[in-house]
């Protein structure tokens, strides 16, 4: 006896795209970037850096193709958060799987300029950000949670400060991005024992108050700690 299978084969209508969730930080405030939509469906609207990719492209260069078209940026630490594809109709004009990336930067030292079909680019504060198109405020949610979490055990924060800064500056940065009043003279004790931050020679802060060293993040040094385990345990006040 022979049986014989049969498959029904149908061609998938199914587009993929990826999405930038750019961090900046600048006066004791988290941005996003955002850029306005100039055609389409969504004119108009504001959404995250993004678009399809191509079919002879690798995800992580769609992004920083995307930057660059939309916004006029490039950034040096760029991490995939999470695929988004549940909601089949998250995408308004097709079925869209968006593969989302984050980023971190200091926003101070980009200078924003927008194109190709983005009509404007923005920073906006973390927390007061408009109503977006497709779902890019939940993206922006997880990319957010995924950044507090991985604070306590990886020092990606440098990403968004000078190359040079006040112990100030990075404890303030903590307290914006935790959202939370953090125990400082726990937090300076313990972060200086692991010297993944070093002195500087040089004096920052400005007006009547007293000059401060200014540090500078060591990443060799971090790095060889990695591989031992590292766990920065932050107390709050």
């Amino acid at each position: 006896m022979c049986i014989i299978y049969t498959y029904m084969w149908q061609e998938q209508k199914i587009k993929i795209a990826v999405d930038a969730i750019v961090f900046g930080y600048s006066n004791n405030t988290l941005n996003v970037l955002l850029v306005k939509q100039k055609f389409g469906l969504l004119k108009d609207t504001w959404v995250l850096v993004g678009g399809f990719v191509q079919n002879n492209e690798a995800l992580k260069d769609a992004v920083a193709r995307e930057l660059k078209e939309e916004a006029g940026i490039e950034v040096n630490y760029l991490e995939q958060l999470y695929t988004f594809g549940d909601d089949i109709n998250r995408d308004p004009r097709d079925r869209v799987i968006s593969v989302a990336y984050f980023a971190l930067v200091n926003s101070t030292e980009l200078h924003l300029t927008a194109d190709t079909d983005a009509d404007d680019a923005q920073w906006f504060p973390i927390y007061n950000i408009p109503k977006l198109g497709f779902d890019h405020n939940k993206i922006i949610e997880v990319a957010l949670e995924r950044l507090k979490n991985k604070l306590s055990y990886q020092p990606i924060g440098f990403d968004l400060l000078p190359e040079e800064f006040l112990f100030s500056e990075l404890e303030n940065l903590y307290c914006t991005l935790l959202n939370k009043e953090i125990d400082r003279r726990n937090f300076r004790k313990k972060f200086l024992s692991y010297n993944v931050i070093e002195e500087t020679n040089k004096m920052g802060g400005k007006g009547t108050g007293r000059p401060a060293k200014l540090f500078k993040f060591n990443k060799q040094k971090y790095q060889l700690l990695e591989k031992e385990g590292f766990h920065f345990d932050i107390k709050f006040a």
